[in-house]
C-alpha cells in the first residue's frame, strides 16, 4: 500500500497548497482499492451493485428468426421477380404462426402465413410484409382462403425478420465484470433465464457532519447556530450510489468526541466522509484528529466553491493505542469487511454547495472504483451558453446551471441564480454543474462549455 506521500510523489507538479482539480482524481485514483469479498443476490436486490465476474449467456436471444411485427410471413427470394416486373406480388396464406406456438406446416412458392409480432418464421420464411401495407382479398371460388397483395418496390428480402441471436449469442458475454447493474441490465439478466448473480459487496461508508455551530433536526434554535443539512445530502448520494450508509450523527469540537467518532467509523466502514473543521481558520481538534489516526493531506484546491479539502486513510493499526478501540468493535460485523489496513477518509467543506460539488467531482468516482465498478465519471456533455460568465484564469469552477434545448435542437446552459458555497435551494433548482476549467477565461453568450448533468445523481 503506498503511502500518500509515495502518491503525491508521482504526480507532476503535486502542490498541496494549489492543487489543480484535474489532479486530484488522478490522486485518488491511486489511493483508493476495490473491494474483494463477493455475493450472490436474486435480481431484485441486484440493482445498483456491481457485477464481480462476466455473466456469459446460456442462450441465444432470440433463441429463433421470429417476427418483428404484425404481418404475412413469406419467402423474400420472389421480391427479385416481381422488381423486375414491376407488378404487385400475390400470396395465398395457408397458416398462421402465433407467439409461442410455432406453425409447422410447409409453404410453397406463391403462399405465406400470417405471423405475428415474436411468432417464430416457420422454414424457408424470412421476410415479413406489415399487415396494414397489404390488400387482403377472399377467392370466390375459395371463400375460406384469403390472398394478399403486395406492392411493388414495398419490401426488401429480410424486411422485419429478428435474427436467432441478433441481440446475445449463446456463450458470449452478455455484461462483464466491473458493469454497474442498471434496470436495462437486470432485464437483460432476466431475458436470459437468470435469477442470481455475483456481485462485490456493497461499500459501507460511515459519515458525520463537525461543529458546535451544527444543530441536529429535533434540537430547539440557538443563536449562532444552523441545522444540519450536510448529513442528509451527504445520506442522500451515498444511497443513489448504491452505498450501505452509517450515519454517525453531529460530532462536537471534542478531541475525545472525535476520536471515538473516527475510531468507530474507522472499524465499521470501508471509507469515512466528513464535512466542516477543514478550512484554515477552524478548530484544528478535526484536522490534528484525522493526523493522529492516519495518513492525511490537507489540500487547498484552485476551485469554486469546496477549496479546503482532506483526503486519505484511517489507519487501522493506530486505533489499537486508542480507548475507544474496544467499545467500537461491536459496531463491526464479523465477515462484513475485507481485512483491509484502512478506511478510506473524505474530509469535505463545511458549505452545504461545496459539499455536494466536491463530492460530485471527487468522492463519487473513487467510490464507484470502490465499488469495483469499471465505468469512470459520467462524461461532460457540452452546451452553448445562454449568457456572458465571468471567470478568471487560475482555478476550476463549478457553476450551477440549468440546461435546456434550442429549437434546433442543441443544448444550453445559463447560470442560475447566487452562485454561493452556502445557497443550497441552487442545487435543488439547477439540473447540471457549468464545469469552467483552470485555464479558462471569460465565457462569451454562445461559447461552448463543459456541463455535468445531475440526472440520477442527486
Amino acid at each position: 500500500m503506498k503511502t500518500l506521500a509515495q502518491i503525491a510523489a508521482e504526480l507532476a507538479g503535486y502542490d498541496p497548497r494549489a492543487l489543480h482539480a484535474d489532479s486530484v482524481n488522478v490522486f485518488l485514483a491511486e489511493l483508493v482499492e476495490p473491494v474483494t469479498q463477493v455475493e450472490s443476490v436474486g435480481i431484485f436486490e441486484a440493482l445498483g451493485r456491481v457485477l464481480a465476474s462476466d455473466i456469459i449467456s446460456p442462450i441465444s436471444v432470440p433463441p429463433h428468426d421470429n417476427s418483428a411485427m404484425d404481418g404475412f410471413a413469406f419467402d423474400g427470394a420472389q421480391l427479385s421477380s416481381q422488381a423486375s416486373a414491376q407488378a404487385p406480388l400475390v400470396l395465398k396464406v395457408v397458416g398462421t404462426a402465433l407467439a409461442g406456438k410455432a406453425w409447422s406446416g410447409r409453404i410453397k412458392p406463391g403462399e405465406c402465413v400470417k405471423i405475428m409480432t415474436g411468432a417464430i418464421l416457420p422454414a424457408g420464411l424470412d421476410t415479413v410484409v406489415p399487415q396494414e401495407l397489404v390488400a387482403v382479398r377472399a377467392e370466390p371460388v375459395e371463400a375460406r382462403t384469403e390472398f394478399i397483395t403486395i406492392p411493388p418496390n414495398l419490401m426488401q428480402a429480410g424486411d422485419n425478420r429478428r435474427e436467432l441471436g441478433e441481440d446475445l449469442m449463446q456463450g458470449q458475454p452478455a455484461l462483464q465484470k466491473g458493469e454497474l447493474l442498471t434496470p436495462a441490465a437486470l432485464g437483460l439478466i432476466a431475458s436470459l433465464g437468470i435469477d442470481e448473480v455475483q456481485v462485490w459487496r456493497q461499500l459501507r461508508v460511515a459519515y458525520f457532519s463537525t461543529g458546535d455551530e451544527i444543530l441536529s433536526l429535533g434540537e430547539a434554535a440557538r443563536e449562532g447556530a444552523v441545522f444540519d443539512s450536510n448529513r442528509y445530502t451527504v445520506f442522500g448520494l451515498l444511497k443513489r450510489l448504491g452505498c450501505e450508509v452509517i450515519d454517525l450523527s453531529v460530532v462536537r469540537d471534542d478531541p475525545a468526541l472525535l476520536e471515538a467518532a473516527f475510531v468507530r467509523a474507522a472499524l465499521a466502514a470501508d471509507a469515512i466522509i466528513t464535512s466542516g473543521g477543514v478550512s484554515v481558520g477552524e478548530a484544528d481538534y478535526t484536522k490534528a484528529m484525522m493526523k493522529k489516526l492516519g495518513d492525511v493531506a490537507f489540500w487547498k484546491i484552485a476551485m469554486r466553491p469546496g477549496r479546503p479539502l482532506a483526503v486519505g486513510r484511517i489507519l487501522k493499526d493506530k486505533l489499537a493505542s486508542s480507548p475507544y478501540s474496544e467499545s467500537a468493535n461491536s459496531y463491526q460485523t464479523n465477515s462484513s469487511l475485507d481485512s483491509s489496513e484502512a478506511a478510506v477518509l473524505f474530509g469535505l467543506p463545511g458549505n452545504p454547495v461545496a459539499v455536494m460539488v466536491t463530492f460530485l467531482a471527487f468522492v463519487r468516482p473513487a467510490l464507484l472504483k470502490m465499488m469495483g465498478c469499471t465505468a469512470g465519471a459520467a462524461p461532460l456533455l457540452k452546451a452553448r451558453s445562454a449568457e456572458v460568465i465571468r471567470k478568471k484564469p487560475g482555478r476550476t469552477e463549478y457553476q450551477r446551471g440549468i440546461v435546456s434545448s434550442t429549437p434546433d435542437g442543441r443544448l444550453q446552459v445559463k447560470t442560475i441564480g447566487n452562485q454561493g458555497s452556502g445557497v443550497l435551494s441552487s442545487m435543488v433548482h439547477a439540473n447540471g454543474l457549468i464545469v469552467l476549467h483552470h485555464g479558462q477565461g471569460n465565457v462569451a453568450a454562445s461559447d461552448e462549455v463543459d456541463v455535468m448533468m445531475f440526472d440520477g445523481v442527486i
